[in-house]
């Protein structure tokens, strides 16, 4: 199939879904259909372990989307498909590089789309079709409903003699959902991968090519000896300096009288943004030391230790921290910001893991990003695929200072739950706020409706 007709294919199918529409069910349909499509147009010879992999969380991140609908699976959505067109149509290419090219056609559209002859393909001699439906049909059909929306406008006797043929058709809306079928299409399907991006491409290796001999110092004021040393005693003073900070920070933690939830909610947040900040910096400090020679460099072996200890004593903080988010929520139940703390603690953690199989293996420090982009994308497949309100209000209702109120109106998915919950408490008004609120969403149009709610059966129990 051509780019042009893959490009209108789904220009007709936005129009479909989400004609008079709310985004729900309709974009994990969507979804399904663009992953299936590209599975379709890609070589066979292109559909690798990772591409196949990648065609399946697609699949797997529209239908939580279809269940939630919710910011999370849009994101998980957006990129599985984005990542299953890439890796099929340039699998060599790097996937930290895909971000890039990603924006470059998103901001690039206007110029690239007036090249037709690059995207639009003539047809053969003998087959006019597409030529035929564009001169019998698109063009005329266009240029009828603009003067459509142009006169209706002018006389209200015309909009009246339209509307009176109960055509009950939005041209304004399916003219501003085409338009954005165009674009999502064009980009989709003729997206332009730049020369410099594969000029690029060839310096995010996650190994060298060869053993890599010392070359010059980072800093022209310093020979290569006075810059092993330096990152020498920089490592030992800087873990000499964690274990200090480590065991005031533990201190801090676990043995200072406690305080209200506000304050210590405050403060746990603080120390925690301190320790990814931290985090973060050793990562840095650890990619300038180790880069090309240095990795191969013999003369290094007590600076690579130091190193090895340094990650290894950041992971202890990272531990702490966790022990310490973990304590807290025992003591003032799950919120999703603290559910967020464990997964940016746990990204921490993975970084520091990868930067230590780096040292270990000799590896680039492309291969980090690279890593980290696949740790990146998996922490939003998981985020996608569980229902974390439902999670945060099953642990926090077994509590005795269970908010009713905080998770009836800042929680999301948790109605099975609070339903049951209302009906133990006989709270009434509880119980029939709920079953509207799941009643306006069961009474949306199939391709509006959000699966979830769909599953709950309110005709158990009526309004009191």
């Amino acid at each position: 199939m051509k780019k042009h007709h893959l490009i209108f294919i789904t220009v007709l199918a936005i129009i479909i879904l989400f004609y008079k529409e709310y985004i729900a069910l309709n974009l994990g349909i969507f979804g399904i259909f663009l992953s299936i499509l590209t599975f379709t147009q890609i070589k066979s010879e292109f559909r690798t372990r990772t591409f196949l992999t990648l065609f399946v969380t697609s699949i797997f991140s529209s239908f939580a989307f279809a269940w939630f609908g919710d910011a999370v699976s849009f994101a998980a959505v957006f990129v599985s498909l984005f990542l299953l067109r890439f890796k099929g149509t340039y699998p060599k290419l790097k996937p930290f590089l895909y971000i890039e090219v990603l924006l470059l056609n998103l901001f690039t559209f206007l110029g690239r789309v007036f090249n037709i002859e690059q995207w639009y393909e003539k047809p053969n001699e003998g087959k006019s079709f597409s030529k035929r439906l564009i001169t019998f049909i698109l063009i005329p059909g266009i240029f009828i409903t603009i003067f459509l929306c142009i006169y209706s406008a002018g006389s209200s006797h015309f909009d009246n003699f339209f509307s009176e043929i109960k055509l009950d058709f939005s041209f304004f809306q399916i003219f501003i959902l085409a338009i954005v079928g165009f674009y999502i299409g064009f980009i989709f399907w003729n997206f332009g991968v730049e020369r410099f991006i594969f000029k690029q491409n060839q310096f995010l290796n996650d190994d060298f090519s060869s053993v890599i001999k010392l070359g010059k110092p980072t800093f022209s004021f310093l020979d290569l000896d006075s810059e092993r040393t330096s990152g020498l005693i920089s490592f030992s003073a800087l873990n000499i300096l964690l274990l200090v900070f480590i065991a005031t920070y533990n201190y801090e933690q676990f043995y200072e009288v406690t305080k209200s939830a506000d304050s210590l909610s405050a403060e746990t947040h603080e120390r925690v943004n301190s320790v990814i900040l931290s985090i973060i910096m050793a990562i840095l400090v650890i990619l300038f030391y180790f880069k090309k020679g240095f990795n191969f460099d013999e003369k290094a072996k007590s600076l690579k230790i130091s190193a090895k200890i340094w990650i290894t004593l950041n992971s202890l903080l990272v531990v702490s921290a966790i022990i310490k988010n973990s304590e807290y929520i025992l003591n003032f139940g799950l919120t999703y910001k603290r559910l967020g703390v464990y997964a940016f603690l746990t990204m921490a953690l993975i970084g520091l893991i990868f930067t230590f199989i780096k040292i270990q293996n000799q590896k680039t420090n492309a291969f980090l990003f690279n890593k980290m982009f696949w740790a990146s994308y998996g922490l939003i497949l998981v985020c996608s695929y569980v229902n974390w309100g439902g999670i945060i209000t099953a642990n926090n209702i077994k509590r005795k200072d269970f908010a009713e109120n905080f998770h009836l109106v800042s929680i999301n998915y948790n109605e099975k739950i609070l339903l049951d919950y209302a009906e133990k408490a006989g709270d009434f008004e509880m119980k029939n706020q709920l079953k509207e609120r799941i009643k306006s969403y069961q009474d949306e149009t199939f391709l509006s409706k959000i699966l979830y709610y769909e599953t709950i059966n309110i005709e158990k129990t009526k309004l009191e």
